[in-house]
């Protein structure tokens, strides 16, 4: 994981990074807002820890920019505990807020739910091609159109974009969507996944279930 650091507080800085590069992450680090977004055209950035009192920009404002246009979590850093502060801190869209002087172990453990959180946020949406799939709601997107799938459908096409570009065995598709215990036909999933590929072609979705002979499926982007 890839971490942020923007304080203009250098023993600040040198602290947070050579705890975070002793748990493993890999840290950049920025002395004001300016020099963050320069940064940010060559590197990827997986969090952003930001102070909040920065000689021109300040860390408000980074976060913003940071959660706007960059799409990158922030925990905030700050001298300051008033709650109006803190609100401030939260209507700008970070993830967090940490008051100094704090314990190295506490921002260890906030960088690290913050990571979590993110990171189970990415695992419910699957985006392929020009279709996302969104494991949180049960909607499809087709071209930024959101298409309705009945719940099983919607589950096989979840289960095959999950495994893209891979084989997903017949028995593990309906053990998965119908349940151990399923005795119904094979014909059954044979039909979903038919009326799944007509939905893609309909809306002219950049994917396509291939069937594998004798194995299962297999969702591929098309070229």
């Amino acid at each position: 994981m890839r971490i942020l650091v923007v304080d203009d507080d250098v023993n600040i800085q040198r602290l947070v990074t050579i705890h975070l590069t002793q748990e493993g992450y890999q840290v950049f680090k920025a002395n004001d807002a300016e020099e963050a977004l320069t940064l940010l055209e060559n590197k990827n950035v997986d969090l952003a820890i930001v102070d909040v009192m920065m000689p021109g920009m300040n860390g408000f404002e980074l976060t913003k920019i940071l959660t706007d246009d960059w799409e990158i979590p922030v925990i905030l850093l700050t001298a300051k505990g008033q709650l109006s502060d803190k609100e401030e801190g939260f209507l700008s869209g970070s993830e967090d807020y940490i008051v100094k002087p704090f314990e190295v172990k506490e921002l260890l453990f906030r960088v690290a739910v913050v990571l979590r959180r993110m990171q189970r946020a990415i695992d419910s949406i699957i985006q392929i091609g020009n279709m996302k799939i969104d494991r949180n709601s049960f909607e499809v997107e087709i071209s930024q159109e959101t298409i309705l799938f009945p719940l099983k459908e919607f589950e096989l096409l979840s289960i095959l974009a999950s495994r893209i570009n891979k084989t997903t065995p017949r028995a593990s598709l309906i053990e998965q969507t119908w349940g151990a215990d399923y005795e119904g036909s094979e014909q059954t999933l044979n039909t979903h996944i038919n009326r799944i590929r007509d939905r893609l072609k309909k809306h002219q979705a950049s994917v396509e279930i291939q069937t594998i002979r004798g194995i299962g499926y297999r969702l591929e982007e098309m070229k």
